[in-house]
């Protein structure tokens, strides 16, 4: 059954529209020349990689500022995407086991970003530009991408549609850039001079999780030519909170397993100018994260003591803990030249060194009529090393009178040493285990030239561009590689990819315009996708050396006004997307029979899906105007995605239901007040290829029903320097799940745990900050 075509089910959508619309236009009618407020442009540099105002670009792109990210009492990634229309972050609870059947649930934490119904690795995430580590997954281990700290944060940026014109690899679905604090946003006064030395305090508490941050950071101006800042954060938390009410210490749990994470950040900059046209950054930044998680939900309501190494081990556990930690460094140079020479005005370089590591251990108590003490220990490890160089010229000129022409050109090259190890021990009677690596050691690296040209005739813009990447996965060792079925070494594999886009922007007055954008993105294979090969019991997963990169094409028709009261951006969009990868496929026993030891079940990771995504977004604010001494607005959006496979025209499970956010916003100069309705829609199982979840013909797919919940934020700015920032989340305490959290759970199961996958109920949240 085919589900490809929007139709937009929350009714309150058509009112906020007609509402904010027909006061808009009554609003702009009744205002003058003189009436009209100076406003400051939106400047962002991950849409072209260069600075440039967002009403200037014909695409659609989210800007969230360090105000915004303060007052939302925004923690982490998850917090970030919660207003964004089509945007989302999936976080699970932590049910992950150690040991029997394989299962990541919750383990990779905040797992990243899904962009207009596509996430994981499919989204490019960056911080200053640089490739923040991908996601991994295999059996019981998993690591995401929150490996980012909001404290450190100026900015975030997100595009929406694929940008791998300008990024290359990954860039399939969208972007989402990092931009962290630099000393001159830190040395100037509230007007707007500069000082020699300033600085920012913080302190705050989360309710979901009982989490509590601090963070400072210090900048100092030395002379006209050289300025530094030094910032650090330190954060402590629990488990995130979920509306579950069984606390057994068994697989029956619904309440949130037993859980302690804590974090550090640390990040300087120094800023020089040796002379005038030359401008150098030198950044370090230091980002860990441990967690520590007593996972109940693994231990069974009637142990049973294994006696042979045939025995079920799922039916064995007693107790399962599992600590994880992971650590990023990066250490960046950034330089730019002013040249003003015939082929370039600015001459950029990047040069950039990260290293990621990963450690996941865990601990398993089976029956004790083992020896050892029946303990099971796991500890897998993940390590990148990365290498990161871009050159980037751009250059200006004026064509004719009536055509001017800004072109960027650069070349980028990538280089990241990837290895994982698997290490433990099971106790006897059980068979050893034996210390493996599921993949080869790793270099994944790329090789770019990319040309963006942006031709300007009055009240039109025309925005071109290309990128061709060469890209190459080398296997470094065969060491410690577990083959599997396979019985054969890693294989290299090498290709190439050619990335178009072409935008149009057509400004049809001062308030109003209207854009149209073709893009393209690619992901090259992974690594991990290639090689990886395990057998266990009656599976076998199969390396795939054959795999294509995965490719989109999208286009995207907007438009935007800017009027004195009432602002709205909207967009509608159609991607096609081929050769998508689908990991640890199940391709079933040889000859049909039922798994054995003699007729494993075989998985590969393969090219099969096609797919056709659409959608639309809007987003805008309503000033109502001036009530009691302050202004009253409405800030909106809303946003709406279908998808379906080219191959089965049956939908796609994991798009997310539509979302609507609809505020009122209380501003005066010493205080703001807000209250936020936010509405998502139910899924369907209209909406999925099958009632039923994967690889089962009797547990049925759990669908979320539809949710209504309020949130309530508030400021106070009892000193021109210093703010209380007070919300509570969750007003009613309604009860609800977030689609990208329960795909693959059943409804029907014994024991039920949906409730387990529940968000948290009510909860305040509180931040103090103070500038200097």
């Amino acid at each position: 059954m085919s589900n490809s075509n929007i139709q937009p089910r929350l009714t309150p959508l058509a009112c906020l529209i007609s509402l904010t619309f027909g006061a808009a236009m009554t609003t702009h009618a009744q205002t003058t020349e003189t009436d009209k407020k100076a406003t400051l442009k939106e400047i962002v540099v991950s849409a072209s990689r260069s600075e440039q105002a967002t009403d200037d670009l014909p695409l659609t792109i989210d800007v969230i500022s360090a105000q915004e990210i303060e007052a939302g009492q925004m923690g982490d990634i998850r917090d970030v995407a919660k207003n964004l229309p089509n945007i989302s972050v999936k976080r699970a609870p932590a049910r992950f086991s150690i040991t029997g059947k394989g299962n990541a649930v919750g383990a990779d934490s905040n797992a990243g970003f899904s962009i207009r119904g596509q996430g994981g690795n499919r989204v490019v995430m960056l911080v200053d530009g640089v490739r923040l580590p991908r996601s991994y997954i295999n059996g019981s281990n998993a690591y995401g991408r929150d490996s980012v700290d909001l404290g450190l944060l100026k900015q975030i940026e997100i595009v929406r549609g694929p940008t791998s014109a300008l990024y290359g690899s990954d860039g399939l679905a969208g972007l989402v850039n990092f931009i962290t604090l630099a000393p001159a946003d830190l040395l100037i006064d509230t007007h707007g001079d500069k000082k020699a030395m300033g600085g920012k305090a913080w302190l705050s508490y989360s309710g979901d999780d009982q989490g509590v941050s601090a963070g400072g950071t210090v900048a100092r101006r030395s002379g006209d030519n050289a300025e530094w800042s030094l910032t650090a954060t330190t954060h402590h938390a629990k488990g995130m909170n979920n509306m579950g009410s069984n606390d057994a210490h068994n697989v029956d749990r619904t309440t949130p397993n037993p859980q302690s994470i804590e974090g550090e950040s640390l990040l300087g900059k120094l800023v020089l100018r040796p002379m005038v046209g030359q401008h150098h950054v030198l950044s370090f930044e230091h980002v860990s994260k441990n967690s520590n998680t007593d996972l109940f939900s693994s231990i069974v309501k009637s142990p049973v003591a294994l006696t042979s190494a045939s025995s079920s081990t799922a039916t064995a556990v007693i107790g399962e803990k599992s600590d994880a930690a992971m650590r990023r460094d990066r250490l960046t140079l950034n330089s730019r030249y002013r040249l003003d020479a015939t082929l370039a005005d600015n001459l950029t370089t990047v040069l950039s060194l990260q290293s990621v590591t990963a450690q996941q251990n865990g601990q398993t108590s089976l029956a004790t009529s083992l020896s050892n003490d029946g303990l099971r220990i796991r500890r897998t490890s993940y390590e990148e090393r990365a290498m990161q160089v871009n050159i980037q010229a751009d250059k200006a000129m004026n064509l004719s009178q009536q055509w001017a022409q800004k072109i960027s050109y650069g070349v980028d090259y990538a280089s990241t040493d990837i290895s994982s190890f698997a290490d433990g021990s099971d106790p006897t009677p059980l068979v050893a285990f034996t210390p493996k690596k599921y993949f080869p050691d790793t270099r994944d690296s790329s090789q770019a030239i990319y040309l963006q040209s942006e031709l300007m005739n009055g009240d039109w813009s025309l925005t071109p561009g290309v990128r061709f990447d060469q890209f190459s996965l080398d296997v470094l060792s065969q060491a410690g590689y577990f083959p599997g079925i396979a019985k054969a070494p890693g294989k290299s594999m090498s290709g190439s990819a050619v990335s178009p886009k072409m935008g149009a922007l057509y400004r049809a007055t001062p308030q109003w315009s209207l854009y149209s954008n073709y893009a393209s993105g690619f992901r090259a294979p992974e690594g991990q996708q290639v090689n990886s090969a395990l057998e266990v019991s009656t599976a076998k997963l199969l390396p795939n050396p054959d795999l294509k990169p995965e490719e989109s094409r999208n286009i995207e028709l907007g438009f935007r006004t800017r009027l004195d009261s009432f602002s709205l951006d909207m967009a509608v969009f159609s991607g096609k997307y081929t050769h998508l990868i689908v990991e640890k496929k199940d391709l079933g026993t040889i000859n049909g029979m039922a798994a054995s030891l003699s007729n494993p079940t075989l998985f590969q990771t393969v090219n099969i899906d096609s797919a056709t995504i659409r959608g639309f977004e809007l987003k805008g604010n309503m000033v109502w105007g001036q009530v009691l001494g302050g202004q009253l607005s409405t800030p909106f959006s809303y946003g709406q995605t279908r998808g379906s496979n080219d191959t089965t025209n049956l939908p796609l499970n994991y798009i997310d239901p539509a979302k609507l956010t609809a505020g009122l916003k209380y501003e005066t100069a010493s205080f703001d007040l807000r209250l936020d309705v936010n509405q998502q829609a139910e899924k369907t199982v209209e909406e999925l290829d099958s009632v039923n979840i994967p690889k089962s013909t009797t547990l049925r797919q759990f669908v979320i029903p539809a949710a209504t919940t309020l949130d309530f934020s508030s400021q106070w700015r009892f000193r021109k320097d210093a703010r209380l920032n007070f919300g509570i989340s969750n007003l009613t305490n309604q009860k609800y799940w977030n689609w990208s959290d329960v795909q693959g759970l059943a409804s029907n199961a014994t024991p039920s745990i949906v409730d387990a996958y529940t968000q948290p109920g009510r909860h305040i949240n509180v931040s103090f900050a103070a500038d200097f």
